[in-house]
């Protein structure tokens, strides 16, 4: 598909549809406000979306499950290529549905996130050194068995699903201004961005060691990035959706990198000021603010989506 097209499918009304369709198997995750001068940014509203609380411990449930709902699955089951939290999404969703899984994560996926796989009791293979590499065992095993493959990011249903959390934030603090939320493949960004269609402005957060989307709108479409970063293991595909990126190039202004010590910061921020105990590709967003590469004004209705809880209690440090 030409990138320059946003895809027809993926849009506020098509969000909304799939919303009514995975409610009943996903939680409507609670939003704190606060003023930004509880972390010294300015007395602006600051809207934390907490989708850490969601099932699996990510947003990622959401697609997850408007897959396996929307979609027609064969007897073989499902497979999923990930770095963690998407894997533990499908995991979680073909575990409540009664669906046979077979989930490929590559080594960099953190022992929290593999042992959330192995809870929900899905069928794990680890294999190769990032989440691309995952995705070719994934794509072999999928046509091999004709299992239906579930993509992380780069699949309509997956974008819809991701796209519920605009449509819940928007219930939740009504009139926001801006949405902040990290960036890996795209399918949170290019949901939201899809939801609020211009009438928000929405920012993406990416490392500064992995920055596909930067990259994909500075070459006018997707491209090999770096892929080193803390928050490896959910923020750094190769490249960013052939169908998030016209979303994110249509709705997406400003796009922000964070270095690996404003994350950490972020992270142990979170946690010492509002007990959230956030990974690092969950804290990314909110280290835009943190870090002041994206301030606000002071009348500026902020929301951060604080997106995955697949850590351990420890937070690093450097």
């Amino acid at each position: 598909m030409s990138t320059s097209t946003i895809p027809a499918s993926i849009d506020a009304i098509n969000i909304r549809r799939a919303h009514d369709i995975i409610r009943p198997y996903i939680r409507q995750t609670p939003v704190i406000t606060v003023p930004g001068s509880d972390f010294g940014l300015g007395l602006f509203p600051l809207s934390l979306k907490l989708e850490l609380m969601q099932h699996s411990g990510s947003f990622k449930a959401r697609g997850a499950f408007a897959n396996l709902l929307l979609r027609d699955v064969p007897a073989a089951g499902v497979a999923a290529a990930s770095g963690g939290n998407f894997g533990a999404a499908v995991a979680c969703a073909a575990k409540r549905l009664g669906i046979p899984a077979r989930i490929f994560v590559p080594t960099i996926s953190s022992p929290a996130k593999v042992a959330k796989i192995r809870d929900y009791g899905a069928d794990l293979a680890i294999v190769g050194q990032d989440y691309d590499d995952a995705l070719a065992a994934c794509n072999a095993w999928a046509q091999e068995t004709g299992a239906l493959q579930v993509h992380a990011f780069d699949q309509t249903e997956t974008i819809l699903g991701q796209g519920t959390v605009g449509a819940e934030l928007s219930e939740q603090v009504p009139g926001l201004d801006t949405v902040i939320t990290g960036v890996g493949g795209g399918g949170l960004i290019g949901g939201v961005a899809a939801w609020f269609a211009g009438k928000a402005r929405v920012v993406g957060v990416e490392p500064e060691g992995a920055p596909t989307l930067t990259e994909a709108m500075r070459a006018g479409g997707p491209v090999d990035a770096p892929v080193g970063s803390v928050a490896a293991d959910s923020l750094a595909p190769r490249r960013v959706g052939e169908l998030t990126f016209p979303l994110a190039r249509a709705y997406v202004d400003p796009v922000i990198c964070v270095t690996d010590e404003e994350i950490e910061r972020a992270q142990a921020t979170l946690w010492q000021s509002l007990r959230i105990m956030a990974e690092p590709g969950g804290s990314a967003a909110f280290a835009a603010l943190l870090s002041g590469r994206y301030s606000p004004k002071p009348d500026e209705r902020v929301a951060v989506v604080v997106s995955g809880g697949n850590t351990t209690p420890q937070v690093s440090s450097r």
